[in-house]
């Protein structure tokens, strides 16, 4: 299936401009915006993985930044196809490159869960770059889960150019690697990831 076909099955809008995105995302509970390269293998992989994870009913709009040139610049995107989650509007995380349909379910799931009544201060953005293979990056992401705190799960083992940035960023190659609103904290340093979260 071609990625116009995906586009058009999964009834994504297609926006053509920063302010025309502002203006649809505005006042929405949750939305989210695929920035991509037409004739990108990888947009196709993750149209396709996005496609399987089965929430078609979810705001979904895309952008082909070969024609958009102003979106991705006002979010610091540097990379192609990335999935960016709006809340009310504003920016809150960004998944990027190729993934399963499970980590988009599970993308989806964490950016939609909300605790309800809850008038404590807002989570900061929480994005975790981790391998499957890596003991204490499921460590650190059951601790988040258990204290209920919405992330994003950036597996670097399926992105070279994502590797190469966090590797740019932080100086550091080892997994895990934890953005926590911008601060950057490398293995499971627990006392750490507590303080900046508020977890007792």
């Amino acid at each position: 299936m071609t990625l116009i076909n995906i586009i058009e099955e999964m009834n994504f809008k297609e926006i053509t401009s920063y302010s025309e995105l502002t203006e649809n995302i505005k006042g929405i509970d949750k939305s989210y915006l695929m920035l991509y390269k037409k004739g990108s293998e990888t947009s196709e992989c993750a149209y396709n993985n996005l496609l399987a994870s089965d929430y078609d009913e979810l705001d979904v709009y895309v952008a082909n930044v070969t024609q958009v040139r102003d979106i991705h610049e006002k979010y610091g995107i540097k990379s192609v196809p990335s999935l960016l989650a709006f809340e009310m509007g504003e920016f809150q995380n960004v998944v990027k490159g190729c993934n399963n349909p499970d980590f988009y379910r599970s993308f989806f799931e964490n950016t939609t869960y909300s605790s309800s009544g809850d008038d404590g201060p807002k989570q900061p953005g929480v994005t975790v770059y981790s391998t499957p293979s890596c003991t204490w990056c499921n460590t650190l992401k059951t601790h988040l889960r258990k204290n209920k705190i919405r992330f994003t799960d950036i597996d670097v083992s399926r992105d070279q150019a994502i590797a190469e940035e966090l590797v740019r960023k932080t100086g550091q190659q080892g997994v895990p690697q934890t953005d926590i609103g911008g601060e950057i904290i490398v293995g499971f340093d627990k006392a750490r990831i507590n303080r900046l979260l508020g977890i007792n």
